[in-house]
């Protein structure tokens, strides 16, 4: 079986596989780089950075690769146009979006000439992206990890965005393995986007402690939780989430305003800072829901490797 060609704009990856942009912080250049020199696209998770630190992780991934890298801002966050301008200004290759959804970006992408790919729950929201000028959609579904638009499965939105739209379809939501990007390229994607599996890679700098969550963590313990956006989110349970559930966590004190609307039920971005610096007790470790597969923790290269090996034995 071979790879199909997956074309984002202008950007054809030597393989369709697109590490998913995971906020904060611990989709950087690092990880980046390693997925783009080993033929993929290497996304930053730009949600939760300043305008600043942003221009220095691409300026960081760009140093360490020539390969494809791109950026993933979540629209819910107050400085979403103000992240968007300047991944142009740094000459990003490409940029991915969701958690909500923006026509802006669609001018200011085509302005700046690079293509912009919306992530997507529903047919009708893949045919508007395609209508406003999206380079592709990626399909996610609620098998992803962190925030959600659906709790349907890939298997099933998958063939009802194929049909929907001419534009290039991202499978997202679940894949671990090349016998997954096989089914998937099956059932009609053109390429899939994989987070959990790049987490569990050397080049991820997360926490050791995050990275053992990730490990130890059973199918059981891969749960819904209510993120303060306003979106169901995918996690791995830890002590946050059950006082969580149970509504013992403390109320936010001061607020940082980072998202345009936010329950304050707790702080989304202070959780995923805490959890992706290893204090687990205090933080939200998002996780797609076949995390439990995996065993190992490897190079990006090795994983390429397995993913590709695996891929054509199917």
């Amino acid at each position: 079986m071979n790879f199909p060609t997956l074309k984002i704009g202008h950007l054809i990856p030597r393989y369709p596989i697109v590490q998913g942009g995971m906020a904060v912080r611990v989709s950087t250049a690092p990880l980046v780089s390693a997925v783009a020199n080993a033929g993929g696209v290497g996304i930053i998770g730009a949600t939760g950075m300043s305008v600043e630190e942003l221009r220095e992780e691409i300026r960081k991934a760009r140093s360490m690769t020539q390969g494809i890298i791109g950026v993933n801002i979540m629209f819910a966050i107050r400085n979403f146009a103000d992240l968007v301008g300047a991944a142009i200004k740094e000459r990003i290759d490409v940029i991915f979006t969701g958690a909500g959804f923006s026509r802006d970006v669609f001018d200011w992408g085509r302005e700046g000439g690079v293509p912009v790919v919306s992530i997507v729950s529903s047919a009708r929201l893949a045919k508007l992206a395609e209508k406003l000028g999206a380079a592709a959609v990626v399909a996610e579904s609620g098998e992803a990890g962190g925030h959600l638009g659906t709790e349907r499965t890939t298997r099933e939105i998958l063939p009802e965005i194929r049909a929907a739209v001419k534009i290039p379809v991202i499978a997202a939501g679940g894949i671990v393995s090349g016998r997954d990007i096989a089914e998937m390229v099956r059932m009609g994607a053109d390429g899939v986007q994989m987070g959990t599996r790049f987490v569990l890679s050397e080049e991820c700098t997360v926490s050791d402690a995050f990275k053992q969550h990730y490990l130890q963590a059973r199918a059981e313990d891969v749960i819904l939780i209510k993120s303060p956006v306003g979106l169901l989110g995918r996690a791995i349970k830890n002590s946050f989430t059950t006082r969580m559930q149970e509504g013992t966590l403390s109320r936010l004190e001061k607020c940082r305003k980072c998202l345009k609307v936010c329950s304050q039920d707790y702080c989304l971005i202070q959780a995923l800072e805490n959890s992706q610096a290893g204090l687990l007790d205090e933080g939200l470790v998002f996780s797609g829901i076949n995390v439990y597969k995996i065993k190992e923790i490897l190079p990006v290269r090795k994983i390429f490797e397995r993913l590709i090996r695996e891929f054509r034995s199917v």
